[in-house]
Parts: C-alpha cells; sequence; structure tokens
C-alpha cells in the first residue's frame, strides 16, 4: 500500500510539473517548497509504529503495548491520547512538549512511580488527565505546573502519602480531584491552595487521623467532599468550617463514637452521611450550626436511642436502620418531632421483643411504653455482664486537666506527651476521647490508673518504658477502641491486664520484649480484631498462643525469630484474614497451621529463609488468597505444583529478590493484577518458554529479567530472542526485502555433530567476478537454454 501511495503521489506531482510545461516555467524555488511542505505534512500525521492513530478523530491508542516512555512521535496534532497499560515508571519534564493541543490523558496502569517537576508543560489544553492504578507515592511542588485548563484529575489507587503544599496551586480550573484509595495519613494547612473552582473532592479510603485545622482553606466552590473509609475518630469541625458552599458531606466507615454539640458546622449542608461508624450517642444540638440539612443517614452504627435534633427545618429523612433503637418510652419525643416536621424515620425496633422489627415509622405511640424501674435495673445488670457500653453520660463537672498536660475541649483530647512523667496522671476531663501519653516514664502502670474515663477512645503509652501493667489498669476504659502500647519493655503480660475493655478492636504491642503472645490476657477481649506484635522476641507459635482471640481478623508477626507455626496455632481464630510473618526464620511454608485459616486473603513471607516450596503448600488458602508475598527469601525453587489451587483469586504476586532460575506455570492466575520477578537469575533457555509466552499474553507489567546465559544476562525475558530456536517454536516468515539477510550465527542440526563457528572475515575489496561466480552463473544459463 505505501509503494502505491508513493507511486500515485509521485503522478500526480510529474503531472503538474508537465502541465505547466506547456503554459509556462515553474520556478524551481517554488516546486521545493510544495515538496517540503508535503513532508512536513506527512511528518505531523506520522504515528508511532505500536499505536493506532485516527487522524479523522485526532486520537492515538498505545494500549498495552510494553511501552516504557511516552512515544516520541506523536502526531503534533492529538487531541486524545490513551496509553493505558504500559511500563511507563517516570514521567519526565517537558515529555509532553510535542503534543500541545491534548485535551484528554490517559496514564493508567503504567507503573509510573515519579512525576518530575514540570512533566505536563506545554498542555494548556488538557481538560482531563488520570494517573489511576500507578506507584505514586509524592505529589511536588511542581508536579501539576503547566496544566492551565484542566478539569478532572484522578489519582486515585496509587501510593500517594504526601501531598506537598502547592502541588495544586496551578490548577485553577480543576472541578474533580480524586484521591481515592491512597496513603493519605495526615492534611497539613493550606494543602490545596489554587482550587479555587474546585467541586468535588474525594479522599475516600486512606488512612487519614489527623486534619489541619486550615487543610480545606481556599476551597471556596467545594461541594462535595467524600471522607469516608478513614481512620477519623472524631467529627473534623473547625476544617470544615473553612468550606461554605459545601452541600454534600460523606464520612461514614471511620470510628468515631460520638457527635458533639454543634459539631456540624456547614451553613449550606444538604446531605451528611455518617454511615457504619461506632455512634453510640448524638447531641440534640449536633446539627444547630447546619440549618440547611435534609438528609441524615446514621445507619448501622450503635445507637439504641436518640433525642430530637435541633437546628435544621429542612430535615426531611433519618436513616437508622441497623441501629440496636429500643422502641420504649424514650422513643417517643423523636416520634414526635418527626410527625411534626413530617420526616421520615428509616430503620426497625431492635426490642422489647414484642416490637422487634417493626419499622420506626410504623408502631403506634400507644406501644412506646416504658417498663418498670426494676425491669430496667434487670437490664442494665444484663448489659453489663455481657460488656454493652452504655450511652455516655454529660458530664456538668467545670473542665479540669492536670498539672502538665494539655486538654482540648472543642477536640475531646488530652496529651502530656514526652513531659517527664513518671505516675499516670489523674483528673482528666470526663469526655476525653483521645489520652495521648506517649514518651514518659510509667515504669509500673497500677490497678485502676484511669478513673473517670468510660468515654476514652484511643489510648497512647508509646515509648514509656512500661515493664509491668498490673491486672485491672485499665479498667474503666470501657469505650477504648484503639491502645498503643508499642516501644516498651514488656516481657509478658498479666492474664487481667486488659480486663474491662470491651470494645478493644486493635491492639498494638509491637516492638517489645515478648516471648510469646499474650493468650491468657487476649480472652479479655471479645471484639479484638487487629493484634501487633511485630519486632518482639517470640519464637514459635505455639497452640494455644491464640486462644482468647476468636474474632481476629489480623495478626502482625513480622521481625521476630520465629521458627515454626504448630499446626493447631490459628485455629482459635477461623476469621483470620491477614498474616504477615515477614522477617522471621521460618524455613518453610507453615502449611499444616494454614488448614485452619480458610478466610486467609493476605500472606506474607517475605524476608524467610525458605529455599524451597513443595507441591500444594498453599493448597488450605485455594478459595481465600488474594494477595501472596514471597520476597528476599533467596528462593531457589517452586515445585511444579507449588501453586496448585491458586486460581482467579489471586491478585498479586511478589517473588522479586530470590534466587529462581525458572518458575511453575501461572497459567492458572488469570485474575492476577500485580507480579514481580525482578532480581531472580532466571535460565533463559528452553525450559523457561512457557513463562515468555505467559508474559506475552497477559495484559501486566513483569519485571522478569534474564540472569544466564551470560551474554543476555539482565535483558527483559519479554525481548530476548533465544526462545525462537526452541522445539516447537516457528520463527517468524521473512520478508522478500530480508530474505537474503544475514545467516542465524546459531543453528539446530539433526544428524553430526554441530560445525564449529568460523572467525569472521574482514570482506575483501570488490576485483570483478570469481571463478566460481563465473563457473555458477554458466550453469544457470545452460539449465535456462
Amino acid at each position: 500500500m505505501r509503494k502505491a501511495h508513493q507511486s500515485t503521489e509521485n503522478d500526480k506531482i510529474e503531472i503538474r510539473m508537465r502541465a505547466p510545461a506547456r503554459r509556462a516555467f515553474v520556478s524551481p524555488v517554488w516546486l521545493t517548497a510544495v515538496l517540503l511542505l508535503g513532508a512536513a505534512g506527512a511528518e505531523s500525521r506520522r504515528c508511532p509504529r505500536p499505536c493506532i492513530c485516527d487522524h479523522i478523530q485526532l486520537t492515538v491508542s498505545c494500549l498495552k503495548r510494553n511501552l516504557t516512555e511516552v512515544p516520541p512521535t506523536l502526531p503534533e496534532v492529538t487531541k486524545k491520547l490513551d496509553l493505558r497499560g504500559n511500563d511507563i515508571r517516570e514521567l519526565r519534564t517537558g515529555g509532553f512538549l510535542r503534543t500541545p493541543y491534548l485535551t484528554h490523558l490517559t496514564l493508567q496502569r503504567c507503573n509510573i512511580e515519579t512525576v518530575q517537576e514540570g512533566a505536563f508543560r506545554g498542555l494548556g489544553r488538557l481538560l482531563f488527565l488520570s494517573l489511576a492504578d500507578n506507584r505514586i507515592s509524592i505529589l511536588y511542588q511542581e508536579s501539576f505546573d503547566g496544566l492551565s485548563s484542566l478539569k478532572q484529575l484522578l489519582v486515585d489507587r496509587n501510593r500517594v502519602e504526601e501531598l506537598q503544599p502547592g502541588a495544586f496551586a496551578q490548577l485553577g480550573f480543576l472541578n474533580l480531584l480524586s484521591l481515592a484509595e491512597n496513603f493519605l495519613v495526615y492534611l497539613p494547612d493550606v494543602v490545596f491552595q489554587g482550587l479555587c473552582s474546585l467541586r468535588w473532592l474525594r479522599l475516600s479510603h486512606n488512612a487519614l487521623n489527623t486534619l489541619g485545622q486550615e487543610a480545606f482553606a481556599g476551597l471556596l466552590a467545594l461541594q462535595r467532599l467524600s471522607l469516608d473509609h478513614n481512620e477519623l475518630q472524631f467529627f473534623p469541625t473547625e476544617p470544615l468550617t473553612r468550606l461554605p458552599e459545601l452541600t454534600r458531606l460523606d464520612l461514614g466507615w471511620n470510628p468515631m463514637t460520638y457527635l458533639g454539640e454543634e459539631a456540624v458546622a456547614v451553613p449550606r449542608l444538604r446531605q451528611l452521611f455518617l454511615d457504619h461508624m461506632s455512634l453510640q450517642d448524638v447531641s440534640p444540638a449536633a446539627l444547630q450550626r447546619a440549618p440547611a440539612l435534609a438528609l441524615l443517614d446514621l445507619s448501622h452504627n450503635q445507637l439504641r436511642a436518640l433525642q430530637p435534633l435541633g437546628g435544621p427545618e429542612r430535615l426531611g429523612r433519618l436513616n437508622l436502620t441497623g441501629n440496636p433503637v429500643l422502641c420504649s418510652c424514650s422513643l417517643r419525643p423523636l416520634r414526635d418531632w418527626a410527625d411534626r416536621r413530617r420526616a421520615r424515620l428509616a430503620g426497625a425496633c431492635a426490642g422489647p421483643p414484642h416490637l422487634a422489627g417493626e419499622g420506626l415509622d410504623a408502631v403506634e405511640p400507644g406501644q412506646l411504653r416504658c417498663v418498670s424501674q426494676e425491669a430496667l435495673e434487670r437490664a442494665e445488670r444484663e448489659e453489663r455482664l455481657l460488656g454493652a457500653t452504655p450511652r455516655p453520660v454529660p458530664d456538668t463537672a467545670p473542665a479540669r486537666c492536670p498539672a502538665g498536660c494539655e486538654c482540648q475541649a472543642d477536640t475531646q483530647h488530652s496529651s502530656c506527651e514526652g513531659r517527664g512523667h513518671t505516675k499516670i496522671p489523674k483528673g482528666f476531663p470526663a469526655d476525653t476521647r483521645l489520652l495521648d501519653l506517649r514518651g514518659n516514664r510509667f515504669h509500673h502502670v497500677p490497678r485502676g490508673s484511669f478513673p473517670g474515663l468510660g468515654a476514652a477512645v484511643s489510648l497512647h503509652l508509646q515509648r514509656c518504658g512500661i515493664r509491668e501493667l498490673a491486672a485491672g489498669a485499665l479498667a474503666g476504659l470501657r469505650s477504648l477502641v484503639y491502645l498503643y502500647l508499642s516501644e516498651n519493655e514488656l516481657s509478658e503480660l498479666d492474664p487481667g491486664a486488659l480486663r474491662g475493655l470491651p470494645q478493644l478492636a486493635y491492639l498494638h504491642l509491637e516492638r517489645n520484649r515478648l516471648a510469646a503472645p499474650p493468650a491468657a490476657a487476649l480472652g479479655a477481649l471479645p471484639r479484638l480484631l487487629s493484634l501487633h506484635l511485630q519486632r518482639n522476641a517470640i519464637a514459635r507459635l505455639g497452640e494455644g498462643a491464640l486462644a482468647g482471640a476468636g474474632g481476629l481478623r489480623a495478626l502482625y508477626l513480622e521481625g521476630n525469630a520465629l521458627e515454626g507455626l504448630h499446626p493447631g496455632a490459628l485455629r482459635p481464630a477461623p476469621g483470620l484474614e491477614t498474616l504477615h510473618l515477614g522477617a522471621n526464620q521460618l524455613a518453610e511454608v507453615p502449611t499444616a497451621a494454614l488448614h485452619h485459616a480458610p478466610s486467609l486473603a493476605e500472606l506474607r513471607l517475605s524476608g524467610n529463609p525458605i529455599r524451597w516450596v513443595g507441591p500444594g503448600a498453599f493448597l488450605p488458602l485455594a478459595g481465600s488468597l488474594r494477595h501472596l508475598h514471597l520476597a528476599n527469601m533467596g528462593l531457589e525453587k517452586l515445585s511444579r505444583d507449588a501453586l496448585q489451587g491458586l486460581g482467579s483469586g489471586l491478585r498479586s504476586l511478589w517473588l522479586e529478590g530470590n534466587q529462581l532460575e525458572g518458575l511453575p506455570s501461572l497459567d492458572n492466575l488469570t485474575g492476577l493484577e500485580v507480579i514481580n520477578l525482578a532480581g531472580n537469575p532466571l535460565m533463559c533457555d528452553c525450559p523457561l518458554l512457557p513463562l515468555r509466552k505467559w508474559i506475552e499474553k497477559v495484559n501486566l507489567k513483569v519485571r522478569a529479567s534474564c540472569g544466564n546465559p551470560p551474554e543476555i544476562r539482565g535483558q527483559l525475558v519479554k525481548d530476548v530472542h533465544v526462545f525462537k530456536s526452541c522445539p516447537g517454536e516457528v520463527p517468524p516468515p521473512q520478508s522478500p526485502r530480508n530474505a537474503q539477510g544475514p545467516k542465524p550465527l546459531v543453528t539446530k542440526s539433526t544428524k553430526g555433530p554441530k560445525p564449529k563457528p568460523q572467525p569472521a572475515r574482514a570482506p575483501k575489496p570488490s576485483q570483478g567476478p570469481s571463478a566460481a561466480a563465473l563457473k555458477t552463473a554458466g550453469k544457470k544459463k545452460a539449465a535456462a537454454l
């Protein structure tokens, strides 16, 4: 086609040259200009070889082409560029200067780790940019310099843990910024400076636990904010006052237990989602400064009763689904309030038994009766026996704070961090939710050290030199969810040390001197979900090591001295989903113990001296495992059936930094999204051919390099050509143009010894045809006659 096209163009030029010859003289200068313009037009339409270009729609698609950089020969007039699924680890400064007309740029799943300053300079017309599903960890001050017209920016599912102030300063027209599913823990002040047109900010599924008071300063046009699925323990009242136009706020799935007076101070807010949290009480005046609120979602919390809410006159829907609401006389004021406002109450009664399951808006007022005082006292006794948490009682006493500490009434935080205390201070406000005592010297914590703190949710005792935690030391902390005892000197825990903590879900004991998990003490924690025991001195996980942790979901044991797991070690925790065993002394996969973890989704064994993985090593996890880490172990061999049972459910496989020369078949792992084989001395010969074919077939970036033979060491498996000579492999057909090209250096012979390679010789100067050539020509001529 190209030859035909060139022939047609030549014919046209020839006609044009001939026609004027009959009329007038054609200037050579004019002809040269015409030819140069034609060449320039062809250059502007040039399409990179692995891409597909549409010159009518002005789009270029380079989807899943294993590109390692932005193609330098893109047509200048391109408007939409799709580079998804490539291997572009770094976006360099000025990488898009040749495509100034771009309006849409998609860079998803490109393994991008770094965005250099000025990487997008020259893209002043760009409206949409997607950097989702990459490995970016920091957004620098000038990362987005030059995107003056950008409307939508997606950075979801990266590893962003730091936003430098000024990173978005050039994006004055941005409407949507999505940073969901990253590793953000803290938002500093004025971090979103410059986003004066932003309408929606998505920060869902991060680990945010602290927001600067001026974190949202400058977002004067923001209408929707998504902060769901984070670690916020308190309603961010002060930061939200900087958002005068906010109409929708998503805060569900955060570990908040209480919504205090005037906590919601957003004048234009119309929709507020506080679902799937741990709310036990909501102040009647919580919404006093949110007059425009029309929808309040409090579903799936721990509310047994709710008083009428003052403030918003337009509140038309209140969702209490999934709360243990008691339909007694205490519900009458809320029902009367809802009837007057014509507000709909969604949810159902949890009790008494004869009303259980009845809709809150369907129960007749006459059915909302109060039980006797004797029955109430009996119910309270039953609640205490069952470890239920009573609703916090407002403290009418004047505010107080121990000497040498700071107590903030608005955030309900009390801190004595690093003040040199040798005894636990007393006299904290009764409504304290977070108590920070880090960096003191409490070698011994006696019984009853935290009186009057029944509302506390989080207690920080890191780096306090604690050697002994007495029985009953934490008694009274009935609302505690987070307990941090990290970086102390605990070698054991008294069986009663954790008594009185019915709500505790997250226990941090990393970097102590424990020789075994404190099984006896764990029996007092009926709601324990996550246990952190990293960097202790645990040498073996015995049969009863987790005896008291029946509801455990996550167990972290990295950096101990583990040499083995008893086959029944995990039996007490059948719901375990995450198990980290990295950087220990395990010499084999603990397959027998894994039989008792049928729900395990993430297993980390990296950093153990496991040299060989045998058949069916992960078979007990066939239906549940999603993420498997086997990196940096010195692993020398995976048996043919080592990954038996692991099929489409496995999402990530980490094998980097080992001594593997080959791999078993990966054909069954059809659901893989990430695989890392870097740093293995793979033997690139015919036994590795199945891996090479698998790499070509899957839509994944596979970091796999040859370690042998020496002449191709370091080359990517997908790029070497040694596999073409393997049995059953058909070499690619040769075109007539290169049919007489150089012969391969290595050939296969079916009979006789292999020919010895001949030393290369320099070509002789041309001296006319040789005698042999003349003889051959004569034979051909005779045959023709």
